[in-house]
């Protein structure tokens, strides 16, 4: 379980050289946002065992380049289960995660980039070898995977694998690849059993009942439909009132990590 989630490895170089990062970005998620949205996007190499089109790119606006991925539309592969625009659902998962005031999921936004239209997300560094089974060894990250596994379960996530929550240099633990949440019907698949039984605290039980009525922002990137289960899930999830199990064991991604 300790090996690194392999489509986290960086890419390299024409000469085989691992590229190295623009910057380490700790800066607040408006500024974030910002750069995001406005910077000019370069390509440095595509993320390798990605399986649609993923890119690591640089970011250049104003002062410090920033490091990014960028996930075209016209780079996914079709599915039978999701309709084409995965990178919308992850721009919805970081609109979610804002409006819950949770900020698990990294700044996101939609750019016309080389390859056409689609998300940028800011580009986590952290200590790859890491995933959920040895975070969730440490009970001082225990507070921001509750949050992951709440909003994975408001968010219907078909594939939280290990791999998906990375530890940052500067602190938090994010969630990502979020293309494939938001389906109306009921598809969960997660690692993050570990908290099954817990009663949610006053904060996220506050936060989850909020969710009943969602952020006006995900009208732009999910369909009505989606809306309508989002609200149920997390209505249903308020009332029950703490995390569930999976007493079949079948709710679970492959591969793991």
């Amino acid at each position: 379980m300790n090996e690194p989630a392999p489509h986290h490895v960086l890419p390299r170089s024409d000469d085989g050289e691992q590229l190295e990062l623009p910057v380490i970005w700790d800066a607040p998620t408006t500024a974030a946002v910002e750069v995001l949205h406005q910077g000019d996007i370069s390509i440095l190499g595509r993320m390798p065992y990605s399986s649609n089109a993923t890119f690591l790119v640089r970011i250049d606006h104003a002062t410090t380049p920033t490091a990014a991925i960028y996930k075209p539309e016209r780079g996914e592969r079709p599915l039978w289960d999701f309709p084409s625009g995965l990178y919308r659902r992850e721009i919805a998962a970081f609109e979610l995660s804002e409006a819950l005031g949770w900020h698990v999921i990294p700044p996101t936004v939609e750019r016309e980039g080389p390859y056409g239209v689609g998300s940028v997300q800011l580009f986590i560094d952290a200590n790859f070898e890491e995933h959920y089974f040895t975070l969730v060894a440490e009970d001082r990250h225990h507070g921001d995977l509750r949050r992951i596994c709440a909003f994975d379960l408001i968010a219907n996530n078909t594939d939280r694998k290990s791999g998906h929550c990375l530890a940052s240099r500067w602190g938090p633990i994010y969630g990502i690849d979020q293309g494939l949440c938001f389906a109306s019907d009921f598809k969960l698949r997660t690692v993050i059993w570990d908290f099954g039984g817990e009663p949610f605290d006053d904060e996220l039980g506050t936060a989850i009942g909020t969710a009943a009525d969602p952020p006006a922002a995900l009208a732009q990137w999910l369909r009505p439909d989606e809306l309508s289960a989002l609200a149920e899930r997390a209505e249903w999830l308020a009332e029950f009132g703490k995390f569930p199990d999976d007493d079949g064991g079948r709710r679970w991604p492959w591969p793991l990590v």
